[in-house]
Formats: structure tokens, C-alpha cells, sequence
């Protein structure tokens, strides 16, 4: 899957600024480096400043309102999986099926309730940001710190904790491309563990959502592209061949019929007419009348520093996310053309470069901010790389503090680009998790709990649960529904 490795006579040969030196001493994983032994100090403290950041939100996402039809199929569909029922068969799941298997164990040993599901969220969310710091290790530690930063801006923010396929489709994803990429720095066994379980996430991700399979294509087909040793593509097919089985179990559970229909008809044609967005954005105002209500004057959170409205803010971040995709495959070219050869770092920033431009797909189908930041969380991230490594390129006498101009860069860029979608709600929940501000009203029924945005809607939703919980009879069937049910209610 990968090109085979760089002789390490050549690379200790290398200049410092283009390669470094295989097997030495803090190198990092995506490079070649071992895992084992004591952490140096400064791993430690990056780790640690980067798990403080992500912590001290926790408290108010666990208490926040949080998205009531995502999160109320991820708590419920694992529930049906539990009892039997096959997505694609017994309902409607427009996404792979794996994710739902894989919730169904997380609830059989942990408890259907919302806290284990936003648990296993933040676990997904935590294999994204630690595998785009492992990415970004390759240009030293403060600079993965602020890559990690930045994607934690993106992804704790959207929709919160919520356990969706998207996000662990997207870490098993990049996982799966530092795999291929280490593979290209090691050789005997170790490469040959690394084309495996490179293949065996590759499969994974697409049993959680196999329209991410654009993404996987581009970047280990670009590996594939330069492998050129035996038994490469091989051994990356045979983790693979693993990797795909949950797939291959569901198309033989539910029949082929049924699940294109489910994971391909009808996300992309049959359901268009409600789910659909301009794009671009509009200018002069919000398109999303859900987005509409969370910016209005009674519910948008405080942010007194000067920015751009929030419709602006959509329209300017749908063209960035658009501009950043497509540049940074393209500026790492011209340098490994201009190299005459791909360095180790280029050739990283190559592969997250391409996995970021096959997801743009997700940010363009419904341009709102959750779809913007889950379609640009891993360009956006990588940016800073790509700035560290221009840095001593353009302004030599710079090189040494490359990492703190990568990090400017990035605070002003999503200063002015979309403050409201990243820094604002990551101030709101840091203010919930202090007790500056309080958080969701909770509606509760045994030990199942939601929360909602204010007192009244949390009185009516309670007061019809207490109802409901009096007058039903076990066996009882509930449906939900709009008076008119040839009408969405969301």
C-alpha cells in the first residue's frame, strides 16, 4: 500500500529542515518511532495541555442540550440492534452499520443511557484529535499541539458529545493513514503490522460510513500509487478482507437490496427535499432554521469580541473550507516537485492533505456549521503543518519558532472566520463546567435523562413523560408524531 521504506543512510545524510533522522531518539510514530519505555517530559506535558483543554468543557457538554434526533437515534437504534432488529430492515439507518454494533456492546456492558453514549462520543472525538497530533508530530511537538487544538475546536463544538458515525468513521479513518504512512518508514515486521492494520481501519471506517470511502480512495490509492515492494498491497488487502467483515455480515443479514437502498438511495435521493441547504450559504441571512433559532437575539451565547454576523460567517467559512481542501494537496506537490524527492513530512502532509480533500464532499452536501466543521476538521488541522513547514522556506530567520507562527495563524484565521462555531461555544461549555452558567433543564424517567434548551420546553416534556409513564401498560407501543404525518416535524 505504501512505497517502499527510505534507506536510513540516506536520511541520517538528509538535511535537518527536509528529513529527519530515521530511528532516532523522540521520533515519532507516524515516522518510524517505537512505542514503549518511559515518555520524554515534553510528550508529557504536550499530552497534558492538550487533555486540559478538552476537559475543561466536559462538564458542560455532558449537561448541554445536545441534538435531539442524532443523539435520540444513536441511543435508540443500538437498542432496536440489541433486540434483534436489522438496520436497512426493521428501520430506517442511513448510514453503515457498524457504529450501531459497536454502541449496541458499548450498552450492553455499560447501560443504554445518555451518559455511556456521550462517553463513547468523547472516546471517538479523542481518536480524532490524538491521531492528528500524531500526524503533525512529524514537524515536533508544539506544532501537533496546535494542530490538535485546532481540530478540538471543530469537533467538540458541532453537536457535542453525540456518538455519531461520522466521528468514528473519521478516526478509524486517519488511523488507518498513519498506519500507511509508518509503513513507509519501517521494514521487516513492523511494516508488514503496519499495511495490516492499516487495512484492517480502512475496512472499519467504511462499516461506519461508507461514504467516506472518497477519502480512503484518494489518500491509499496515492500510497498504493508509490508502493512499488512485493507483497504491499497484499498484506494492506488481507487487514482489509478483516477490516470489511461487519460490512459483508450486514449486506448478508439484510440483503443487497435493502441496504442500498438504506446507505445509498436514500440519504442522497430519497430524503433531498428536507435535507437540502444552498450552497453557498446565503449571504444576507441563515438558511438552517434550526441554525436560525440557536444565533437568535433570546438563545445565541455571549461573545462581546468584534466578528462577523453569523450568516456571514457561514458564507465566508463555506468558500475557506473549499480553498484550504484544495491547497494544501496542492502546495505539498509543488514542494516534493521542487524537492525532487518526498521528504518524510511532506509525504505526510501529502496523505492527511488527501484524506482532507475526499472529505469536502461532507462539508458541500449541507453547508450548515456542523456539516463546515466535520468536512474541514482534519484540512483545518493540517494546516498549521503546512505553515511550519513554508516558514523556513519564506522567513529563515523564523525557522525556530515555526510552530508559534503556525499557531497565530490559525487563532486569526478562525478568529474571522468563524468565532461563533468554535471559540463561542467552547467558552459556553468551559462557563457550564465552572458553574458560571447553568447548564441544560433536564427531563428525567427512571435512570434515563435529556436535556432541553430552556424551563418551558422542559416542563411541557416533562409533564407529558409523568402522563405517558402513568397511563401506559408494559407492551405498549408509542408512536411520535406530527398531526400530519406526511410532514417532518425536524
Amino acid at each position: 500500500m505504501i512505497a517502499p521504506p527510505i534507506s536510513r543512510v540516506a536520511a541520517v545524510q538528509a538535511p535537518d529542515d527536509e528529513n529527519p533522522i530515521l530511528q532516532s531518539p523522540g521520533q515519532p510514530f507516524v515516522l518510524g518511532g517505537r512505542i514503549g519505555g518511559r515518555p520524554a517530559l515534553r510528550s508529557v506535558v504536550s499530552v497534558s495541555f492538550i487533555a486540559a483543554v478538552i476537559a475543561l468543557p466536559l462538564r458542560g457538554l455532558f449537561l448541554a442540550t445536545g441534538s435531539s434526533m442524532e443523539e435520540g437515534f444513536m441511543l435508540a437504534f443500538p437498542q432496536r440492534v440489541l433486540k434483534g432488529d436489522i438496520p436497512n430492515v426493521d428501520f430506517l439507518h442511513l448510514y453503515g452499520p457498524f457504529s450501531l454494533h459497536v454502541l449496541a456492546g458499548w450498552y450492553w456492558l455499560f447501560g443504554d443511557t445518555l451518559e455511556s453514549q456521550r462517553v463513547f462520543g468523547l472516546l471517538q472525538h479523542l481518536g480524532i484529535i490524538f491521531a492528528l497530533y500524531t500526524l503533525a508530530r512529524a514537524w515536533g511537538r508544539r506544532t501537533a499541539v496546535v494542530s490538535a487544538l485546532t481540530v478540538t475546536m471543530l469537533v467538540l463544538t458541532p453537536i457535542g458529545l453525540s456518538a455519531l458515525a461520522w466521528e468514528g468513521a473519521i478516526a478509524l479513518g486517519l488511523w488507518s493513514v498513519i498506519f500507511g504512512l509508518r509503513a513507509l518508514h519501517t521494514e521487516g515486521r513492523s511494516r508488514q503490522r503496519a499495511l495490516v492494520a492499516a487495512g484492517v481501519l480502512v475496512g472499519l471506517a467504511l462499516g461506519y460510513r461508507p461514504d467516506l470511502a472518497l477519502a480512503l480512495g484518494l489518500v491509499h490509492g496515492w500510497l498504493l500509487w508509490r508502493g512499488k515492494r512485493d507483497r504491499t498491497w497484499q498484506l494492506a488487502a488481507s487487514g482489509f478482507a478483516v477490516g470489511i467483515l461487519p460490512m459483508v455480515a450486514h449486506l448478508l443479514m439484510a440483503g443487497l437490496g435493502a441496504s442500498v437502498r438504506g446507505m445509498f438511495l436514500e440519504p442522497v435521493f430519497d430524503l433531498r427535499p428536507g435535507r437540502e441547504l444552498p450552497a453557498p450559504p446565503s449571504f444576507g441571512q441563515i438558511d438552517g432554521a434550526l441554525q436560525a433559532v440557536a444565533e437568535g437575539p433570546l438563545d445565541a451565547p455571549w461573545w462581546r469580541i468584534p466578528a462577523l454576523s453569523a450568516n456571514h460567517q457561514l458564507f465566508l467559512w463555506f468558500f475557506v473550507v473549499i480553498a484550504v481542501a484544495v491547497a494544501l494537496p496542492v502546495i505539498t506537490f509543488v514542494l516534493m516537485r521542487r524537492s525532487g524527492a518526498a521528504t518524510h513530512r511532506l509525504t505526510v502532509l501529502m496523505g492527511a492533505s488527501l484524506f482532507g480533500l475526499g472529505m469536502l464532499p461532507q462539508a458541500l452536501q449541507r453547508p450548515d456549521s456542523t456539516h463546515l466543521a466535520w468536512g474541514s476538521c482534519v484540512s483545518f488541522a493540517m494546516l498549521p503543518c503546512l505553515v511550519a513547514e513554508l516558514v523556513p522556506r519564506v522567513a529563515p530567520r523564523f525557522s525556530r519558532h515555526a510552530w508559534l507562527v503556525a499557531g497565530a495563524t490559525m487563532v486569526v484565521l478562525m478568529l474571522v472566520v468563524n468565532p461563533f462555531f468554535t471559540f463561542r461555544y467552547y467558552l459556553l461549555q468551559s462557563r457550564v463546567s465552572v458553574g458560571n452558567k447553568p447548564g441544560g433543564y433536564e427531563v428525567t424517567r427512571g435512570d434515563r435523562s435529556f436535556y432541553f434548551g430552556n424551563e418551558a420546553l422542559q416542563a411541557s416534556s416533562q409533564a407529558v413523560i409523568d402522563d405517558l409513564d402513568r397511563l401506559s401498560q408494559p407492551g405498549d407501543r408509542l408512536l411520535v408524531g406530527p398531526a400530519d404525518l406526511s410532514r417532518t416535524i425536524y
